[in-house]
């Protein structure tokens, strides 16, 4: 995909979930740059978006080719070291951005290689289906870094991202699928300590569900689970 188009599409996502007020109009323009090579918007269960190219299928591919994982911080996400009035640093940031990008990845590997027969490729090939996941619009509800100390934070919630992924044949490059999804941590109703091991957890649930997201359309192509 053009990286012009791309980075279009990544700050109207931005400006969607920022400016609720503008939202009608703001997902308008987003859905325009995602079809504008001619995919079409389809529904898939409990996705936000999703446009596909017409007559395309995933039925000829055996094996995924998963590219490294971006992540961005939502543009308003600027957090203090808890118990101070400090900014948390730049290395703290880039460990949690890492952080993220390691728990998307692990996921959707583990998704394909353990729950299902395909194979992970390094190289383009005639079956190989090329994915490219972002991670945008990243918030980090408590971030838990080494410099928090002992302080607890409390919070209903962990957070949330947005997911925005595309899907290529790996040999000709053109672009199958674009898909769309946002999604906010789970949340008790209650406030409960936020810490690492609370923030991990959430992000693998929420990247389990799209790995599995993407599974279940390889599976649906090759007719997988059908009686």
């Amino acid at each position: 995909m053009n990286a012009i188009k791309c980075a279009r599409i990544v700050a109207l996502l931005a400006a969607t979930f920022l400016l609720t007020s503008a939202f009608a109009a703001t997902k308008a323009d987003l859905e325009k740059a995602m079809s504008y090579d001619g995919l079409q918007k389809i529904t898939i269960k409990d996705i936000d978006l999703v446009f596909a190219r017409p007559g395309a299928t995933l039925a000829g591919y055996n094996q995924v080719k998963l590219e490294p994982v971006d992540v961005a911080f939502r543009k308003d996400w600027n957090p203090k070291v808890p118990g101070s009035s400090f900014k948390i640093s730049a290395a703290d940031r880039e460990s949690i951005r890492t952080g993220v990008a390691k728990i998307v990845y692990e996921e959707f590997v583990k998704e394909l290689q353990n729950k299902s027969s395909y194979k992970l490729a390094d190289e383009a090939g005639p079956d190989v289906l090329r994915v490219k996941v972002k991670i945008v619009n990243l918030y980090v509800n408590a971030p838990d870094t080494p410099s928090a100390g002992i302080s607890r934070q409390y919070t209903v919630s962990a957070g949330e991202m947005t997911l925005f992924a595309e899907l290529y044949d790996s040999e000709t490059g053109e672009v199958l699928a674009r898909v769309v999804d946002r999604r906010e941590a789970r949340g008790s109703g209650r406030l409960t300590i936020s810490d690492s091991a609370t923030n991990t957890g959430e992000a693998r649930s929420i990247a389990s569900v799209w790995a599995r997201v993407l599974r279940n359309g390889l599976d649906k192509a090759h007719g997988i689970g059908k009686k």
